[in-house]
């Protein structure tokens, strides 16, 4: 370098809010220590803050005097996975990289990387479903919900260094414990960074894993695709399998996604391997469907005979599920018991304007009538969650708990302190860990939930349930109250077949053009009216209001993102806006 040139850096500041990079020069006494991802101190209007250099470069001397970095404060992420956070700033419509960087680095400061700890263990048991998949480029395994994963796992070591991703910080550190034992040197997420870095057989964490070191790669691996946990609530809505999933191809090693009911844009394109039907169906419990179709919905207490039956039984641990927070307005009709749907994707409808019926899944609208006799005498449907434990504690004649947001009606450990019947949302089966029987009171609410990932999110809360009981050898039971029980996520239950729904779900999709068939976004905030004129008429990009919100398609996830870029920074500043939304 010569003595009229300089090396200046690129940084981003941790600092929320600030969403471009700065330029500062590199002293000649930490060029050697400062590469793309470390992490540095900067002078950034007279605060002394923390962030990461992203790119390095030579210029010349300007007369204008750029400030020098004051400190090295540790490693970061590397230059492959710096490139992956860009990636994903674009991918999901945001201008800057913080949020992913902070997902790829240390929560602590680390001067260096561990040494490596590589072994040459070649662990049992493994999977030959896992190890074939991998084989020819990877794909999808389908596994029942009780079926152990771990297995998949051991195989995929075998291929070398893996990143694994979990859907929970639970789940990740009961396997990384798994994954010691059996001999394999593993780094548990976030707070075995260091040794990530260094080189380990496994790395393992949940969602921000993905951007995870991992030296040498030779597969990813997903546990639980389909989790709605994968996917960031705040914005940038980033998912982990996406993000891995770009990872691997970059690098073109195999990716493993796991999941008992995979989801249709994680299994759109890839290979899709199942055990033979009589295995799968022997690691769900047994399901039990009561069917209710033929009663009035308006007179039906919301409590089966069977239901009452099954909580009175004393030597049964049951647990009842209300979704009442999920406002599904239920409309029936009074003449021929029918629920009311749409006609065009079966979801359910709801009255926002009087005299008229809205889908806000595929935005179709109708007369308030059935599609059924066509009688305009229609009935609402909203049982709550409070007023079903006290008619279930009636029946039960015993006590019941009622599980709330941040604890219980009656405070306690649920496995210890003797409680045998409970109540709530699906968010009880978070909470428990032993139960023989888990009844969905209105399981209508999750297959006509105005979502057109619905299905895929009803099917999940069964699986969940299953893990919960077990395998069919241990007796347990899923217990579904609906008035649908030809609907293709409760067949697909009853079978054990979790194809039945797939493909359905992915010819409806495929016909309404909803993902893998298109790209979707959600926006809020006071801009969405700019927002809409900005984007009104631009080619390839639909545009539509969705109740106070706006929802853009367009064909492909780069279509989408240069559409949103295109549109003035003041204006998106003033909006959020959730890409892949799981609400719509």
């Amino acid at each position: 370098m010569s003595v009229d040139s300089q090396i200046v850096v690129e940084v981003v500041p941790d600092v929320t809010g600030i969403d471009r990079t700065f330029d500062y020069s590199l002293p000649t006494d930490l060029a050697g220590s400062v590469e793309i991802g470390t992490r540095v101190r900067v002078d950034l209007n007279g605060r002394r803050i923390a962030g990461w250099v992203v790119a390095r470069r030579s210029e010349e001397v300007s007369s204008v005097l750029l400030k020098p970095i004051l400190k090295v404060s540790g490693i970061g992420p590397v230059d492959e996975v710096v490139d992956i956070c860009r990636w994903a700033a674009q991918r999901w419509c945001v201008s800057r990289l913080r949020p992913f960087l902070v997902a790829a680095s240390s929560h602590t400061a680390v001067a260096r990387p561990a040494p490596q700890r590589r072994t040459t263990v070649i662990a049992e048991p493994r999977s030959p479903a896992a190890s074939e998949l991998l084989s020819r480029g990877g794909g999808v395994l389908r596994l029942a919900p009780t079926v152990d994963q771990v297995p998949a796992i051991l195989s995929a070591a075998r291929f070398g260094p893996i990143l694994v991703v979990c859907a929970s910080v639970d789940a990740s550190r009961i396997i990384a414990a798994r994954l010691k034992r059996a001999g394999l040197t593993t780094a548990l997420m976030p707070q075995e960074w260091h040794m990530a870095r260094g080189g380990v057989d496994v790395v393992i964490g949940a969602r921000s894993a993905a951007f995870a070191p991992c030296p040498d790669m030779a597969a990813g691996v997903v546990l639980d695709e389909h989790d709605e946990t994968m996917q960031e609530e705040r914005m940038p809505t980033w998912n982990a399998r996406d993000v891995l999933a770009e990872r691997c191809r970059r690098q073109g090693v195999p990716l493993l996604l796991l999941s008992p009911c995979p989801s249709v844009v994680g299994s759109f394109g890839r290979e899709v391997l199942a055990p033979p039907i009589e295995r799968e169906r022997a690691g769900w419990p047994v399901v039990e469907v009561v069917d209710r179709s033929e009663e009035p919905p308006w007179n039906r207490s919301p409590l089966s005979a069977r239901v009452v039956e099954i909580v009175r039984d004393r030597s049964l641990r049951v647990v009842c599920i209300v979704n009442a927070k999920g406002i599904a307005r239920l409309l029936a009709c009074r003449n021929c018991n029918a629920l009311v749907r749409c006609e065009t994707c079966a979801s359910t409808m709801t009255e926002v304007v009087p005299g008229r019926l809205d889908c806000s899944v595929c935005g179709g609208i109708r007369p308030r009538v059935c599609s059924v006799c066509s009688s305009s005498s229609l009935s609402r449907l909203r049982p709550g969650v409070s007023r079903l434990r006290e008619e279930l504690e009636r029946a039960a004649n015993r006590p019941v708990t009622e599980v709330v947001a941040g604890g219980t009606s009656t405070d306690g450990d649920f496995d210890t302190a003797g409680h045998d019947v409970f109540i709530g949302t699906s968010a009880t089966l978070h909470r428990l860990h032993r139960v023989d029987v888990v009844a969905f009171i209105d399981f209508d609410r999750e297959l006509l939930a105005p979502r057109f990932l619905a299905h895929e999110q009803a099917m999940a809360l069964l699986a969940k349930a299953a893990r919960l009981i077990g395998p069919r050898s241990g007796g347990g039971r899923i217990l579904l109250q609906t008035t649908l029980g030809d609907h293709e996520v409760v067949r697909a239950a009853l079978e054990g077949d979790v194809s039945i729904l797939s493909v359905a779900d992915l010819h409806r999709r495929q016909s309404l053009g909803l993902p893998p068939f298109s790209a979707l976004a959600l926006v809020e905030g006071d801009g969405v009216l700019e927002c809409e004129t900005a984007l009104s008429g631009v080619e390839g990009v639909s545009v539509s209001r969705h109740r106070d919100h706006l929802l853009i398609r367009t064909a492909t996830h780069q279509d989408l993102s240069a559409a949103w870029m295109a549109i003035p920074q003041a204006v998106r500043s003033t909006v959020r806006i959730e890409v892949d939304p799981v609400s719509v």
